[in-house]
């Protein structure tokens, strides 16, 4: 059974309360992950299942990228809907979206061979086998990120996007374009996240 959208606003809301109160928050990421998921974001992701509710078959657990938050940290994060678990993951941004490679997102694109991230609603696809191993297509479903079929942004597992790597250079390798995960978060990814979900991508 899917609860309303408002049940998770509330979530969201009692966890930034919880925090200043020093309890645990309700809408977290899983045991033994610190942080949690911004409550503006996970409002925009929620107002866009609703606005998308026709095209996402399966409503279980959404995805939502946090690109507001620098690559080392875990800012990709799979919301169970049912309680509001969380668990995240690190989530490497593209190149086009971070010439001088920071480690920051700087901007968005969602021009042909721009090698940058594109914001908005995705509806996961199909999943395959390519260039980077076992990969799943991305629908861009907003205006902002039409093009994503046609630029082939997909879910992929990366060996630049690893905490070895962060403990490197402090930050993830950059991608081009695509939503590129550690390869040891993939399966885990891909199981919630299969075809006909919904993946929100922006900043908090």
């Amino acid at each position: 059974m899917i609860v309303s959208r408002r049940f998770f606003i509330d979530l969201a809301l009692a966890s930034v309360a919880s925090v200043a109160t020093g309890a645990r928050p309700v809408l977290g990421r899983a045991e033994g992950v610190d942080g949690q998921v911004a409550p503006s974001l996970l409002r925009r992701a929620l107002d866009a299942l609703e606005r998308h509710q026709n095209s996402i078959s399966s409503q279980d657990f959404i995805g939502v990228a946090d690109f507001s938050l620098p690559s080392r940290v875990p800012r990709f994060h799979v919301v169970k809907l049912a309680d509001g678990s969380v668990r995240s993951h690190l989530v490497a941004h593209g190149r086009g979206s971070d010439p001088s490679h920071t480690g920051w997102l700087e901007h968005f694109s969602n021009e042909p061979r721009s090698n940058a991230t594109s914001a908005g609603a995705y509806r996961t696809g199909s999943l395959y086998v390519g260039a980077h191993g076992q990969a799943m297509r991305l629908e861009g479903l907003d205006a902002t990120n039409s093009n994503a079929s046609a630029r082939a942004i997909v879910v992929h597992g990366a060996w630049y996007v690893s905490e070895a790597m962060v403990g490197f250079s402090g930050m993830l390798g950059r991608s081009q374009g695509c939503l590129a995960v550690a390869i040891s978060s993939l399966p885990e990814i891909m199981a919630a996240l299969g075809p006909g979900r919904l993946i929100y991508a922006d900043k908090a």
